[in-house]
């Protein structure tokens, strides 16, 4: 029982923390660009994300006359699902439950992101939906295999896949090998859609990708998706590559975690979209390559070490 309230309660702070990461984002985007952005709802628009989502949830859920009812409604909750579920993984300073395989478990799940992307655009019987989709589809799938890669490094460098034990013992990566920090931090930004990346969502061609025909409820439930995602995928980069519990005190992980999320917004506000040959070039030719090298590289010294030990 202590388990399914410690998920429940997890599941609430991540919610609000989505809410309020949005607030940030309109925020920092605002200033960006030298505007104020929302300041009207509550103090300095402290109310603005409950506002929003209120205001999404009670707007109609138009569903296409010839969408597939039934895979066109369950979409959006199997993504949002997939999104909540990654944070079983979540290395916390008292867990309830420790995953001793947890990385394998946040690579398994993560890899079925993809299905909610495709299942939105072709139940929605739309073809600039579809095209979104196929899209997103063929990016993620490739951008997460030289993220596995990277992951695999520094696990390999760790010899653990036990996300908690590595935000104990680790150090900061990133120091010693900022090239692969910096190419991984790209696979990520790739990986959750975002921009320059965000070839999925593009509105001058696509009228919005893969979420065209949401509405209301469901367009609010796949946002907050990708926005779950950003959180999760900030938190590991923090605890594989700057150190996690190890380095300074919990406090200072959501510290760390919160500056990569702002790295998100920095990138959108900063970046051109990408033209999608080029996207897809970057991974097959630059990035695979330099996480190979990097995975070569750490098992060949690994080795040497066993050996000289022995």
């Amino acid at each position: 029982m202590s388990v399914v309230v410690s998920f429940l309660v997890t599941y609430i702070f991540i919610l609000a923390g989505v809410a309020y990461f949005t607030l940030l984002e309109r925020k920092g985007l605002g200033y960006f660009q030298r505007r104020k952005g929302p300041n009207k709802v509550g103090f300095i628009g402290v109310f603005q994300p409950l506002a929003d989502a209120l205001k999404l949830f009670l707007k109609e859920f138009i569903i296409p006359k010839r969408s597939n009812k039934y895979c066109f409604v369950m979409a959006p909750v199997f993504t949002l699902m997939i999104s909540l579920l990654l944070w079983h993984a979540f290395p916390s300073f008292y867990p309830s439950t420790c995953l001793g395989w947890g990385i394998l478990y946040v690579l398994c799940v993560s890899s079925l992101n993809v299905y909610g992307t495709m299942i939105s655009g072709w139940s929605s019987n739309s073809k600039y939906a579809l095209l979104g989709a196929m899209r997103a589809v063929a990016q993620t799938i490739s951008y997460e295999v030289s993220m596995s890669l990277f992951i695999l490094f520094v696990v390999i460098l760790y010899g653990s896949f036990d996300l908690y034990s590595i935000s104990e013992k680790s150090f900061m990566v990133w120091v010693l090998f900022p090239p692969l920090f910096f190419q991984f931090l790209a696979s990520v930004l790739a990986e959750t859609n975002r921009a320059p990346f965000d070839l999925a969502e593009g509105e001058s061609e696509l009228v919005s990708g893969f979420n065209v025909e949401y509405s209301g409820g469901g367009f609010a439930l796949i946002f907050m998706a990708e926005y779950a995602n950003i959180l999760f995928m900030s938190t590991l980069v923090s605890v594989l590559w700057l150190g996690g519990f190890s380095v300074g005190s919990p406090l200072l992980l959501g510290v760390k975690t919160l500056f990569i999320s702002f790295f998100f917004i920095w990138s959108r506000a900063t970046l051109p979209r990408h033209r999608y040959d080029l996207l897809m070039a970057l991974t097959w030719k630059s990035f695979l390559p330099m996480a190979l090298i990097g995975l070569l590289v750490v098992v060949s010294f690994k080795a040497l070490a066993s050996f000289l030990l022995f």
